[in-house]
């Protein structure tokens, strides 16, 4: 940089990645422009606030870390620039309180997006930030210059730094299509195939099920599922039979482990129990008590508390010969096996695992192919589960993104 110019960065896509690169660079005093396909922006964020904006986790550090699981090495220094207590610090700053819920997860205390986006677009307008919605980037022209479709024409820019931070393409009616794959694997840049993340699976349930039972939550369960290490993962809580199959937070914990399964053997299955508060053995005892006249139905609710959605899939999985056996219906009862050969579509997924490969990125994420160009958020290949993970890791790498671009800015 030079005492009399001053540096133009333009960042394609507005969402919490592209906003926090903008706030760093707009603070350091870099003239920011940001071009949105969108009519607004933070539209997926907005989304993401409608159940609870979930911002952040407050467990252990070490712990929060590792759940970015194999990218936790890709991810560190990013999530070490803006760790969980920094990020809730930085929320405070735009007057949003934040509180921790039961689960360790960590939302604003009106639980909304759309006062922190507020917030937050008017202060980077005050900072000086351009921000350009229903601007759709499609690509470099011969001479590198960005090529930038708008309601009136093309537009050519060519800034001195870009950050793409376009998100995956999961919702993509809230602006994430991928279209940004083609247009970067054109300039050999290696993308990782996209696929579904924090997603359900397709199961093929009977017409009765899903006429009685779609939506319906299937609470208090004990999901497991073994890899094909032979580790076991176990967890308690809730999930959803849907329509087409499974989803629901607990789903969603295991979305990553079911579909590399899948990938390999082309399905995956996993445990339920139902009763996840009684063992096998009380379980048998309670089903063995004499029921009379009473139907399999009444005796499963009465005796094991078995009623509803629960009694529904031993129904809908068992074969009448093993709702008959009572030494295999208890077993069932306690380890429920249901299969999946499918994620739900990519455009339903909370997320997208895969995108741009880190090996195409300086440890600044700017393409090593493409100098002054920055990844920033879902573009890159990285994913978490749900619980704050994915949305600190989107600001945290949009910070590394903006403070990339100072320091090559600085070198250049």
């Amino acid at each position: 940089m030079t005492d009399n110019t001053i540096p133009h960065v333009a960042i394609i896509g507005g969402g919490p990645s592209g906003l926090m690169a903008a706030e760093v660079l707009s603070f350091a005093g870099v003239h920011v422009d940001i071009y949105d396909a969108m009519p607004s922006l933070g539209r997926k964020l907005l989304l993401a606030g409608i159940g609870g904006l979930n911002i952040t986790h407050s467990e252990a550090y070490g712990l929060f870390c590792a759940r970015y699981g194999k990218r936790q090495t890709d991810l560190q220094k990013s999530l070490d620039r803006l760790p969980p207590d920094d990020l809730r610090s930085w929320v405070h700053t735009l007057g949003i309180e934040t509180f921790i819920g039961s689960s360790g997860r960590v939302f604003p205390k009106q639980m909304k997006a759309a006062p922190l986006l507020r917030a937050w677009l008017h202060r980077l307008r005050d900072a000086g930030v351009r921000m350009h919605v229903r601007h759709r980037w499609i690509g470099w022209d011969a001479e590198g210059a960005l090529r930038i479709i708008n309601p009136s024409g093309e537009t050519l820019i060519k800034p001195d730094a870009t950050i793409l931070a376009l998100g995956g393409a999961s919702w993509p009616q809230l602006g994430s299509d991928a279209a940004w794959v083609a247009l970067l694997q054109a300039r050999a840049i290696k993308v990782t195939p996209l696929q579904s993340a924090n997603c359900g699976f397709n199961v093929a349930w009977s017409p009765h099920l899903r006429e009685k039972f779609a939506g319906a939550p299937l609470k208090s369960v004990t999901l497991s599922f073994i890899n094909d290490q032979g580790i076991t993962d176990q967890r308690h809580g809730e999930m959803v039979i849907g329509a087409k199959g499974v989803e629901g937070s607990l789903i969603y914990a295991f979305s990553q482990q079911l579909r590399e399964q899948i990938n390999v053997h082309g399905k995956a299955t996993f445990l339920l129990d139902l009763a996840p508060g009684r063992t096998t053995e009380r379980v048998l005892a309670d089903l063995t008590q004499p029921r009379g006249s009473r139907s399999l139905s009444k005796h499963l609710h009465n005796r094991v508390g078995i009623s509803g959605v629960k009694a529904a899939l031993l129904y809908e999985l068992l074969s009448k010969e093993q709702l008959a056996d009572t030494l295999t219906l208890a077993a069932k009862i306690k380890a429920l096996p249901i299969t999946v050969h499918e994620t739900r579509p990519l455009a339903e997924a909370i997320s997208t695992a895969g995108g741009v490969s880190f090996t195409n990125l300086d440890q600044n994420l700017m393409l090593t192919h493409l100098p002054g160009v920055f990844i920033a958020g879902e573009m890159l290949d990285w994913e978490a589960p749900t619980g704050g993970y994915l949305l600190n890791g989107c600001f945290a790498t949009g910070m590394s993104a903006g403070l990339g671009v100072l320091d090559w800015l600085s070198r250049d």
